[in-house]
Protein backbone atom coordinates (compact mmCIF):
# COMPACT_ATOMS: atom_id res chain seq x y z
CA UNK A 1 0.00 0.00 0.00
CA UNK A 2 1.29 3.51 -0.43
CA UNK A 3 2.01 5.56 2.46
CA UNK A 4 -1.20 7.39 2.12
CA UNK A 5 -3.01 4.14 2.82
CA UNK A 6 -5.01 4.80 -0.30
CA UNK A 7 -6.16 1.76 -2.29
CA UNK A 8 -8.24 -1.68 -1.92
CA UNK A 9 -7.58 -4.07 1.19
CA UNK A 10 -9.17 -7.13 1.76
CA UNK A 11 -8.66 -10.36 2.84
CA UNK A 12 -10.57 -13.75 1.77
CA UNK A 13 -11.58 -16.77 3.85
CA UNK A 14 -13.23 -20.00 3.39
CA UNK A 15 -15.72 -20.37 5.96
CA UNK A 16 -13.62 -22.25 8.49
CA UNK A 17 -11.38 -19.84 8.14
CA UNK A 18 -8.94 -20.80 5.40
CA UNK A 19 -7.24 -18.06 3.75
CA UNK A 20 -8.18 -18.62 -0.31
CA UNK A 21 -4.84 -17.39 -2.13
CA UNK A 22 -5.44 -16.22 -5.83
CA UNK A 23 -9.37 -15.32 -4.98
CA UNK A 24 -10.08 -12.32 -7.48
CA UNK A 25 -11.62 -9.07 -6.20
CA UNK A 26 -13.11 -7.08 -9.16
CA UNK A 27 -14.35 -3.62 -8.68
CA UNK A 28 -17.39 -1.84 -10.37
CA UNK A 29 -18.46 1.61 -10.58
CA UNK A 30 -22.02 2.19 -10.02
CA UNK A 31 -22.80 2.43 -13.89
CA UNK A 32 -21.01 -1.67 -14.16
CA UNK A 33 -17.92 -0.36 -15.67
CA UNK A 34 -14.70 -2.14 -14.36
CA UNK A 35 -12.30 0.14 -12.55
CA UNK A 36 -9.88 -2.41 -11.08
CA UNK A 37 -9.07 -5.91 -10.46
CA UNK A 38 -6.64 -7.73 -8.35
CA UNK A 39 -5.38 -11.47 -6.84
CA UNK A 40 -5.30 -12.28 -3.41
CA UNK A 41 -1.76 -13.09 -2.25
CA UNK A 42 -1.09 -16.58 -0.51
CA UNK A 43 -2.35 -14.81 2.56
CA UNK A 44 -6.04 -14.59 0.94
CA UNK A 45 -4.90 -10.78 1.12
CA UNK A 46 -5.51 -8.01 -1.49
CA UNK A 47 -3.85 -5.18 -1.11
CA UNK A 48 -4.01 -2.96 -3.90
CA UNK A 49 -2.44 0.69 -3.90
CA UNK A 50 -4.40 2.27 -6.84
CA UNK A 51 -6.43 4.90 -5.20
CA UNK A 52 -10.09 5.28 -6.40
CA UNK A 53 -12.60 8.58 -6.64
CA UNK A 54 -14.75 8.29 -3.68
CA UNK A 55 -18.20 7.06 -3.51
CA UNK A 56 -20.05 3.79 -3.82
CA UNK A 57 -18.64 0.54 -5.98
CA UNK A 58 -19.90 -2.70 -5.83
CA UNK A 59 -17.03 -5.64 -5.00
CA UNK A 60 -17.26 -9.07 -6.87
CA UNK A 61 -15.38 -11.62 -5.17
CA UNK A 62 -14.58 -14.87 -7.03
CA UNK A 63 -12.34 -17.95 -7.11
CA UNK A 64 -12.36 -21.71 -8.34
CA UNK A 65 -14.61 -23.92 -7.22
CA UNK A 66 -16.49 -21.23 -4.72
CA UNK A 67 -19.65 -19.32 -4.85
CA UNK A 68 -19.35 -15.64 -5.89
CA UNK A 69 -19.89 -12.96 -3.40
CA UNK A 70 -20.81 -8.93 -4.07
CA UNK A 71 -21.23 -6.49 -1.93
CA UNK A 72 -21.58 -2.65 -1.68
CA UNK A 73 -18.74 -0.78 -0.45
CA UNK A 74 -17.24 2.88 0.04
CA UNK A 75 -14.32 4.74 -0.92
CA UNK A 76 -13.41 7.72 1.41
CA UNK A 77 -12.38 10.76 0.91
CA UNK A 78 -8.62 9.78 0.82
CA UNK A 79 -9.31 7.19 -1.69
CA UNK A 80 -8.85 4.31 0.59
CA UNK A 81 -11.46 1.04 0.66
CA UNK A 82 -11.59 -1.21 3.41
CA UNK A 83 -13.67 -4.36 2.34
CA UNK A 84 -12.70 -6.08 5.27
CA UNK A 85 -12.71 -10.23 5.33
CA UNK A 86 -15.01 -11.73 2.49
CA UNK A 87 -15.89 -15.86 3.52
CA UNK A 88 -16.39 -17.66 0.13
CA UNK A 89 -18.72 -21.00 0.59
CA UNK A 90 -17.85 -23.75 -1.73
CA UNK A 91 -19.58 -23.89 -4.75
CA UNK A 92 -22.68 -26.07 -4.07
CA UNK A 93 -21.90 -26.00 -0.99
CA UNK A 94 -25.49 -24.66 0.65
CA UNK A 95 -26.55 -27.89 -1.00
CA UNK A 96 -26.52 -30.43 1.74
CA UNK A 97 -25.06 -34.15 1.18
CA UNK A 98 -26.89 -37.21 -0.30
CA UNK A 99 -28.87 -39.44 2.03
CA UNK A 100 -27.36 -42.22 3.54
CA UNK A 101 -24.06 -43.39 5.04
CA UNK A 102 -20.98 -41.22 5.36
CA UNK A 103 -18.03 -42.80 7.42
CA UNK A 104 -15.47 -40.44 9.05
CA UNK A 105 -11.95 -40.65 7.58
CA UNK A 106 -9.26 -40.36 10.19
CA UNK A 107 -6.76 -39.53 8.36
CA UNK A 108 -8.06 -36.02 6.94
CA UNK A 109 -10.11 -35.66 10.54
CA UNK A 110 -9.26 -34.10 13.77
CA UNK A 111 -10.58 -34.40 17.21
CA UNK A 112 -9.04 -32.17 19.31
CA UNK A 113 -9.26 -31.10 23.05
CA UNK A 114 -8.31 -27.48 25.06
CA UNK A 115 -7.71 -26.90 28.09
CA UNK A 116 -6.35 -23.90 30.06
CA UNK A 117 -3.03 -24.34 31.91
CA UNK A 118 -2.09 -22.34 34.74
CA UNK A 119 -4.52 -19.29 34.39
CA UNK A 120 -2.25 -17.53 31.56
CA UNK A 121 -2.39 -20.37 28.49
CA UNK A 122 -3.98 -23.19 27.04
CA UNK A 123 -2.58 -26.69 26.32
CA UNK A 124 -3.80 -28.22 22.92
CA UNK A 125 -4.00 -32.16 22.89
CA UNK A 126 -5.08 -34.26 19.99
CA UNK A 127 -6.58 -37.97 19.74
CA UNK A 128 -5.07 -40.03 17.03
CA UNK A 129 -7.57 -43.18 17.00
CA UNK A 130 -11.08 -42.88 16.15
CA UNK A 131 -13.66 -44.02 13.84
CA UNK A 132 -17.63 -42.99 13.29
CA UNK A 133 -20.20 -42.86 10.84
CA UNK A 134 -22.79 -39.86 9.89
CA UNK A 135 -26.61 -41.50 8.15
CA UNK A 136 -27.76 -38.37 6.61
CA UNK A 137 -31.61 -38.52 6.42
CA UNK A 138 -33.88 -38.03 4.19
CA UNK A 139 -35.25 -35.76 6.85
CA UNK A 140 -31.74 -33.95 8.12
CA UNK A 141 -33.15 -33.31 11.33
CA UNK A 142 -33.29 -37.28 11.36
CA UNK A 143 -29.66 -37.47 10.99
CA UNK A 144 -27.55 -39.21 13.42
CA UNK A 145 -23.85 -39.36 14.70
CA UNK A 146 -21.85 -42.18 16.43
CA UNK A 147 -18.48 -42.15 17.11
CA UNK A 148 -15.39 -44.01 18.95
CA UNK A 149 -12.35 -42.58 20.29
CA UNK A 150 -9.55 -44.71 21.50
CA UNK A 151 -8.89 -42.57 24.89
CA UNK A 152 -4.83 -44.39 24.69
CA UNK A 153 -4.48 -42.20 21.53
CA UNK A 154 -4.52 -38.90 23.40
CA UNK A 155 -1.08 -36.91 22.44
CA UNK A 156 -0.27 -33.14 23.40
CA UNK A 157 3.20 -33.46 22.83
CA UNK A 158 4.27 -34.19 25.43
CA UNK A 159 5.18 -38.13 26.81
CA UNK A 160 4.99 -37.12 30.56
CA UNK A 161 2.08 -35.67 30.35
CA UNK A 162 0.40 -37.70 28.10
CA UNK A 163 1.10 -40.83 31.08
CA UNK A 164 -0.43 -38.73 33.59
CA UNK A 165 -3.84 -37.76 31.39
CA UNK A 166 -3.90 -41.76 30.51
CA UNK A 167 -3.94 -42.37 33.87
CA UNK A 168 -6.76 -42.45 37.02
CA UNK A 169 -6.59 -38.81 37.76
CA UNK A 170 -7.34 -38.40 33.92
CA UNK A 171 -8.64 -40.50 31.13
CA UNK A 172 -8.03 -44.02 33.38
CA UNK A 173 -7.63 -45.69 29.77
CA UNK A 174 -6.78 -49.54 31.60
CA UNK A 175 -10.39 -49.47 32.96
CA UNK A 176 -12.14 -47.13 30.53
CA UNK A 177 -10.47 -47.41 26.91
CA UNK A 178 -12.62 -46.05 24.33
CA UNK A 179 -15.25 -42.39 24.27
CA UNK A 180 -18.24 -42.74 22.38
CA UNK A 181 -20.36 -40.29 21.15
CA UNK A 182 -24.22 -40.90 19.99
CA UNK A 183 -26.38 -38.16 19.04
CA UNK A 184 -30.16 -38.05 19.97
CA UNK A 185 -31.75 -35.26 17.73
CA UNK A 186 -30.31 -32.60 15.36
CA UNK A 187 -31.50 -28.72 15.78
CA UNK A 188 -31.20 -26.38 13.15
CA UNK A 189 -29.46 -23.37 14.02
CA UNK A 190 -29.13 -21.36 10.65
CA UNK A 191 -29.21 -22.42 6.63
CA UNK A 192 -25.41 -24.72 7.27
CA UNK A 193 -25.72 -24.92 11.01
CA UNK A 194 -27.10 -27.25 13.53
CA UNK A 195 -27.22 -28.21 17.07
CA UNK A 196 -26.78 -31.77 17.54
CA UNK A 197 -27.89 -32.94 21.09
CA UNK A 198 -26.20 -36.35 22.18
CA UNK A 199 -24.26 -38.26 24.86
CA UNK A 200 -20.94 -38.48 25.70
CA UNK A 201 -19.48 -41.49 27.73
CA UNK A 202 -16.47 -40.69 29.03
CA UNK A 203 -14.32 -43.17 31.83
CA UNK A 204 -17.95 -44.80 32.24
CA UNK A 205 -19.77 -41.69 32.81
CA UNK A 206 -22.54 -40.78 30.59
CA UNK A 207 -23.53 -37.27 30.02
CA UNK A 208 -25.36 -34.92 27.31
CA UNK A 209 -23.25 -32.43 25.22
CA UNK A 210 -24.09 -30.51 22.65
CA UNK A 211 -22.02 -30.28 19.13
CA UNK A 212 -22.17 -26.58 17.42
CA UNK A 213 -22.01 -28.14 13.72
CA UNK A 214 -21.06 -26.01 10.95
CA UNK A 215 -21.86 -28.06 7.18
CA UNK A 216 -18.34 -26.79 4.83
CA UNK A 217 -19.61 -28.33 1.91
CA UNK A 218 -19.12 -31.85 -0.59
CA UNK A 219 -17.49 -32.70 -3.42
CA UNK A 220 -15.39 -35.11 -5.26
CA UNK A 221 -12.64 -36.18 -4.33
CA UNK A 222 -9.14 -37.64 -6.51
CA UNK A 223 -9.92 -41.35 -5.50
CA UNK A 224 -13.17 -41.26 -7.26
CA UNK A 225 -15.01 -40.88 -4.06
CA UNK A 226 -17.54 -38.48 -2.55
CA UNK A 227 -16.45 -36.50 0.76
CA UNK A 228 -18.41 -33.92 2.98
CA UNK A 229 -16.58 -31.80 5.70
CA UNK A 230 -18.18 -30.11 8.78
CA UNK A 231 -16.54 -28.54 11.66
CA UNK A 232 -17.89 -28.64 15.59
CA UNK A 233 -16.91 -27.01 18.83
CA UNK A 234 -18.30 -28.24 22.41
CA UNK A 235 -17.76 -27.33 25.82
CA UNK A 236 -17.68 -29.96 28.85
CA UNK A 237 -16.84 -29.63 32.16
CA UNK A 238 -14.25 -32.60 33.47
CA UNK A 239 -15.79 -33.01 36.86
CA UNK A 240 -18.88 -34.06 35.17
CA UNK A 241 -16.95 -37.04 33.93
CA UNK A 242 -15.28 -37.73 37.22
CA UNK A 243 -11.93 -36.19 36.38
CA UNK A 244 -11.99 -34.29 39.42
CA UNK A 245 -7.79 -34.31 39.71
CA UNK A 246 -6.41 -30.85 39.77
CA UNK A 247 -3.29 -29.03 41.49
CA UNK A 248 -3.09 -25.95 43.01
CA UNK A 249 0.04 -23.54 42.10
CA UNK A 250 -0.55 -20.42 43.61
CA UNK A 251 -3.07 -18.22 44.76
CA UNK A 252 -6.00 -20.39 43.90
CA UNK A 253 -4.54 -20.83 40.73
CA UNK A 254 -5.12 -24.70 39.19
CA UNK A 255 -2.99 -26.37 37.35
CA UNK A 256 -5.57 -27.61 34.54
CA UNK A 257 -8.74 -25.76 33.92
CA UNK A 258 -12.37 -27.48 34.90
CA UNK A 259 -13.52 -26.75 31.38
CA UNK A 260 -12.34 -28.17 28.08
CA UNK A 261 -13.34 -26.95 24.89
CA UNK A 262 -13.32 -29.64 22.44
CA UNK A 263 -12.81 -29.08 18.15
CA UNK A 264 -13.53 -30.97 15.33
CA UNK A 265 -12.62 -31.05 11.96
CA UNK A 266 -14.42 -34.07 9.81
CA UNK A 267 -14.15 -35.29 6.35
CA UNK A 268 -16.40 -38.10 5.90
CA UNK A 269 -17.03 -40.34 2.37
CA UNK A 270 -19.71 -41.56 1.43
CA UNK A 271 -20.56 -44.57 1.94
CA UNK A 272 -20.78 -47.24 4.72
CA UNK A 273 -17.03 -47.98 4.80
CA UNK A 274 -13.86 -46.66 3.97
CA UNK A 275 -11.44 -47.77 0.92
CA UNK A 276 -9.19 -50.48 0.99
CA UNK A 277 -5.56 -48.86 1.54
Amino acid sequence: MSSTGAGVRAQVRTRDGWALQHAVLTVTDMTGAQVLRATADEEGQVREALPLPAGPYTVIVTAVGYAPAASTAIVTASGRMDVGTVVLARQGGAELPPPGPWTIDPVHSSVAAIAQHLGISSVRGRFTEFSGRIDIGEDIEKSTVDAVIAARSIDTGNGMRDGHLRNEDFLDVERFPELTYRSTSLEPAGPDRWTVHGDLTLRGVTRPVDLKLTYLGSGPDPWGGTRAAFSATAELRRDDFAMNYNQVVAAGIAAVGTTLRVELDIQALQGDSLPAM
